[in-house]
């Protein structure tokens, strides 16, 4: 059987750290139960073979430490030696790397001298996973492409797009999550929810047995709303409409496994459908609408906004999309148990069905940034959507200080993301502390 000679290299305080600003418990998954998720890596983004794991290696401080909460709710400290055991049994090597000063712990040096040293090993490795976002390995990159090996980066904050770049493969935050948690890695979860898809996919789907009796109402509910419709109908009218008679079952069910109100609707195999990104309509009874497939016009941006665009791939996005997603955020972690992939798959169907093709890239972006920001979603009590903004804008404004912009300017950027004018993040203590003990 064909095999890909992997050795994988784990930063293990620079991922934990940044899984647990994401999403707390995510992150003790990851470290309580490597073995798992290791046995997921091995045929994520893979295009010819599985990998098969000749090094593995985790570099761990074992004094390092997050702030974390106990059952009783009482703040303690998380040490990462707790952990140990759990790779050790999972079958790494684990190295340990006391720290050098407050904030370096020297794991990304080892890292560079242990991987250059087996480009000259017998067997030969053929591809490297490096699972950090620290960017100051993209040398240590540049140095295996030159190799002729397949390099791959595992990490979940926003890396330098420098860093990413010359990696073949990236597994982002939220692929991270999703193969933490058994979910696909390797899926467009931002693929056109139009025509193509209701036809494709939904069509041959199966609604479970305990999802039929809602499954009917929402037959019922649109086929009424089709056939009395004396033009194309607005997509984003009719999901919000099914939403306020069955949300519970839209919410728990995710549109009864379909993903989406498009998907859901092409399951019905209405009579002469036709449907655009925002419309639906009965091609033998209605004129196609205008909008039946004409690119959307370039947004133009305010040209401090738009160096952040370039400079942080912030999303482009119309200035008032962005406290539409806060609020969506927001609602999210006030009717939920927080977990973060759940979240941006529900933010981002909940913003399609009211009509705004938001990414779940981009409603990750917000998610990110506003946890970096000092104001994680899975916080107690629930984030305001003010809060959420205030975060998010406090992120990027701190992410783009190098740039040197003026006060002027982040006036402009703060003003285009919706930020309101009073800083209303929550406490620095309720956010995890990046310590390293």
């Amino acid at each position: 059987m064909r095999y890909v000679r992997t050795a994988l290299y784990l930063d293990f305080d620079n991922v934990f750290i940044g899984l647990f600003k994401l999403d707390p418990e995510v992150a003790i998954r990851f470290a309580r139960d490597p073995g798992t998720w290791l046995r997921h890596l091995s045929t994520a983004l893979t295009d010819d073979a599985e990998r098969r794991w000749l090094i593995l290696r985790c570099y761990l401080n074992p004094s390092g430490w997050v702030g974390h909460r106990d059952p009783s709710g009482e703040p303690t400290r998380l040490f990462f030696s707790k952990f140990r055991t759990s790779f050790v049994r999972a079958g790494f090597e684990v190295i340990d790397c006391p720290r050098y000063n407050a904030t370096k712990n020297g794991a990304d040096i080892r890292i560079v001298v242990d991987a250059v040293d087996a480009l000259s090993a017998d067997p030969g490795y053929e591809e490297f996973v490096i699972a950090s976002g620290d960017s100051d390995m993209t040398p240590l990159l540049q140095r295996l492409r030159r190799a002729d090996r397949r390099t791959m980066i595992v990490s979940p904050a926003d890396t330098a797009e420098a860093f990413t770049s010359i990696a073949d493969r990236t597994l982002g935050n939220q692929g991270l999550l999703a193969l933490i948690q058994g979910e696909p890695v390797d899926v467009d979860d931002d693929a056109d929810d139009a025509a193509a898809s209701a036809f494709g996919d939904a069509v041959g789907g199966v609604v479970p047995v305990d999802q039929k009796n809602a499954y009917e109402s929402f037959r019922s509910m649109v086929v009424t709303e089709y056939e009395n419709a004396s033009e194309a109908l607005n997509m984003a009218t009719v999901a919000q409409q099914v939403r306020d008679e069955l949300d519970d079952a839209i919410s728990r069910t995710r549109w009864f496994g379909f993903g989406s109100f498009a998907r859901a609707v092409g399951s019905l195999r209405l009579p002469d459908l036709q449907m655009s990104q925002h419309r639906m309509w009965d091609q033998s009874r209605h004129a196609p609408p205008e909008d039946t497939g004409a690119a959307p016009p370039r947004i133009t941006l305010p040209e401090p906004v738009e160096r952040m665009v370039d400079l942080l791939n912030l999303p482009r996005l119309p200035q008032e999309w962005w406290p539409l997603i806060y609020q969506t955020l927001s609602d999210y972690a006030c009717t939920n148990e927080f977990n973060l992939t759940e979240c941006t798959r529900w933010s981002r169907d909940r913003l399609r069905d009211q009509g705004f093709p938001i990414s779940r890239g981009s409603v990750t972006f917000v998610a990110q940034g506003t946890s970096y920001g000092g104001c994680p979603l899975y916080r107690q009590p629930p984030p305001t959507p003010a809060e959420i903004g205030t975060a998010f804008t406090k992120n990027v404004v701190a992410r783009a200080d190098d740039e040197g912009l003026s006060d002027d300017e982040i006036a402009t950027v703060r003003a285009w993301l919706g930020a309101p004018a009073k800083d209303e993040t929550a406490p620095e203590d309720q956010a995890p502390q990046d310590a390293l003990g």
